[in-house]
């Protein structure tokens, strides 16, 4: 081979994010804090960064982040996604007012303009489906009451995602332009389009792919939703959102399938995409941003809280239930770190990458272990409750 380092360099970068993920799992947090921060250490300006095999793990971010949004997609079908963002729609417009503000107002303040505080609502605005899912495995809320709601807010929030992507994707390339809005409101309509036949398509189009050999089926689901994927790019539509909208689409027995094949792959790739995002980062930079960044996460972990506490509220859950899913829906992950990518990937470095990724790291760890308080704060309620209800005469 012409050269074998990058061989040793790729080999000692997945060696590295097994170890993390061995830790992660024996200290029960999240990788995605520990993947960015080996990210960092491998990155310009960490302690041994990378010479030759950058290239091929940006290819593979790449990838990860186009399995994170397909695995994603399976988890619904197009219509429980329509019918859901009926039922739910205060709720979600709630928690986009309640969480897109604080970011956009705090890229205004410092300095950001526009299209980048536009960029930053978004990372403040969505929650970690991610570290949510492995919250509610972990302590076993699976089947409680207010995961109903916790649930489709998240489906809610990939709704808008699906919207909120092109559009900002398109201002990020065209700085801001009205021109730049066109490619937009194409990724809008096709979006529209794909949700309303996918109600009418999906069993057809699952049928179609499924296949009883295991490496047919890998390959067909694989290389569709890269081609479409790349496909969008091509004509200025959102990779991510083109990897959503296949797994919307896809159903029946082919997606249950995918889950079984492609969870190891996605898990693989997703690590080489933060870690990826890490290595754009100088550490030198965070220093700078970190008191922003921890004030912008204590803000919006408040907005989120009350988000569940209302949604939940709203569906009769009791004190217990609502602090649950005001803790779970604080967490911030791999979307937020997919907007920030987005800028990153078209141009925008500095301050704003470091305030974006220190943002994100800071709750990526504070959500999970607020979800671990969200018992014993619940059942302080419930005593102040009682209290207060004994004292009235």
């Amino acid at each position: 081979m012409e050269h074998p380092e990058v061989l040793v360099e790729l080999g000692a970068i997945l060696v590295g994010l097994a170890v993390l993920s061995r830790l992660a799992t024996r200290i029960g947090m999240p990788t995605i804090p520990l993947y960015l921060t080996a990210g960092l250490a491998f990155g310009k300006g960490g302690l041994l960064p990378l010479v030759t095999a950058e290239e091929f793990v940006q290819v593979g971010a790449e990838i990860g982040l186009i399995l994170l949004l397909f695995m994603l997609g399976l988890e619904y079908t197009a219509a429980e996604l329509t019918s859901t963002l009926r039922s739910q729609a205060r709720i979600g417009l709630l928690d986009l007012v309640l969480n897109f503000t604080p970011g956009f107002v705090v890229g205004l303040a410092l300095g950001f303009g526009i299209v980048l505080s536009v960029v930053l609502g978004g990372v403040t605005y969505v929650s970690s489906s991610g570290i949510i899912a492995k919250v509610l495995s972990d302590q076993g809320w699976t089947g409680n009451r207010e995961t109903p709601v916790v649930l489709s807010t998240l489906v809610i929030e990939d709704l808008v995602m699906a919207l909120y992507l092109p559009v900002v994707g398109a201002l990020l390339v065209g700085e801001g332009s009205v021109r730049s809005l066109a490619p937009a409101a194409l990724g809008v309509l096709i979006v529209g389009g794909v949700l309303a036949a996918a109600t009418r398509l999906e069993v057809g189009i699952s049928r179609l792919v499924f296949s009883r050999s295991d490496e047919s089926l890998l390959l067909t689901i694989l290389g569709m939703t890269i081609l479409v994927a790349g496909a969008a790019e091509v004509f200025g539509i959102s990779a991510a959102v083109a990897a959503l909208l296949v797994g919307i689409v896809l159903s029946g027995p082919a997606a249950e399938a995918a889950h079984g094949l492609l969870t190891p792959m996605r898990d693989l790739f997703a690590a080489m995409f933060f870690a990826f995002v890490g290595l754009s980062v100088d550490p030198s930079s965070i220093p700078p941003v970190l008191l922003p960044a921890s004030l912008l996460a204590l803000l919006t972990l408040a907005t989120k809280f009350a988000t569940g506490w209302i949604g939940a509220a709203r569906s009769g859950v009791g004190l217990r239930g609502r602090t649950r899913a005001g803790a779970m829906l604080s967490a911030r992950g791999e979307f937020s770190i997919a907007i920030a990518g987005l800028a990153a990937a078209a141009g925008v470095t500095g301050d704003f990458e470091a305030l974006a990724i220190s943002y994100v790291f800071l709750l990526a760890i504070a959500g999970p272990v607020f979800a671990r308080l969200a018992d014993p704060l619940g059942d302080l309620l419930v005593r102040r409750s009682s209290a207060s209800q004994e004292a009235v005469p």
